[in-house]
């Protein structure tokens, strides 16, 4: 199979999936499992979830959070095909969801921190239902992600998502914990991390760290005095500390 070229927005790796399989499970999700997402601002129209595996197992919750405890939902018993998928990969799951975006609907632009590779959370896309119209926009380039394919998205990168067609885009998605097999897997695909932030928050730079640390210290506190003397250390190596 041939693969995407590597990218540090977003990267296909090397599994794809039937389907066929897909789609038979995905009748047997019910109208009432699907729930509106929770930020409405974020979107236009209809973008709806089903949660697969979630905090505490929770039918009704569809927010990714960290230190929370995952299990997966009664609503997965029903889909075999997509706890075959789940389980194909060799690492830990936070949030498995079922994500539809309704015709004619558009994801704004926007950004999940700490949700990338860099941050030890891989969110991987697999499209069951979509048409080649439908594009993210990550950053300053539009990419559309193949059906029945694994896809990774630096979800800490700009981003956003029209459906331009006259039917809904599902893709089924999965938050991974990066492990050692994981790191392999991207590795394999041709991915590159990003370069971590020199100064750990990519607000700071060496155009503006001098100006940072003046004001931390004119601040005239213990943590103030602490991340300035960080800054001073790291401006002075050149490298993250």
């Amino acid at each position: 199979m041939s693969l995407v070229p590597y990218k540090t927005k977003y990267c296909q790796l090397p599994f794809s999936f039937d389907t066929g399989r897909l789609n038979n499970d995905l009748k047997q999700i019910r109208e009432t499992d699907w729930l509106d997402h929770f930020n409405a601002s974020a979107y236009d129209n209809v973008w709806r979830c089903v949660p697969l595996r979630s905090v505490d197992g929770k039918p009704d919750h569809i927010q990714s959070l960290s230190d929370k405890h995952y299990k997966d939902t009664d609503i997965l018993k029903r889909c075999p095909y997509f706890q075959e998928v789940i389980d194909s990969f060799e690492c830990e799951k936070t949030s498995v969801r079922l994500m539809a975006l309704g015709a004619g609907s558009q994801i704004k632009m926007h950004t999940d921190k700490g949700t990338s590779f860099e941050d030890g959370i891989a969110r991987l896309h697999i499209p069951i239902v979509t048409r080649p119209d439908i594009c993210f926009t990550i950053e300053d380039e539009e990419i559309h992600f193949s059906a029945g394919f694994t896809w990774y998205l630096n979800a800490g990168c700009l981003h956003g998502v029209r459906n331009k067609s006259l039917t809904p885009r599902i893709h089924l998605m999965l938050d991974c914990i990066v492990n050692s097999w994981l790191e392999n897997v991207f590795q394999e695909a041709g991915f590159i991390p990003r370069a971590k932030p020199k100064y750990g928050d990519p607000s700071i730079n060496d155009k503006n760290v001098g100006t940072i640390i003046a004001g931390l210290i004119a601040m005239n506190n213990e943590p103030a005095k602490q991340m300035a003397e960080r800054l001073i250390a790291i401006q002075k190596s050149g490298t993250t500390t």
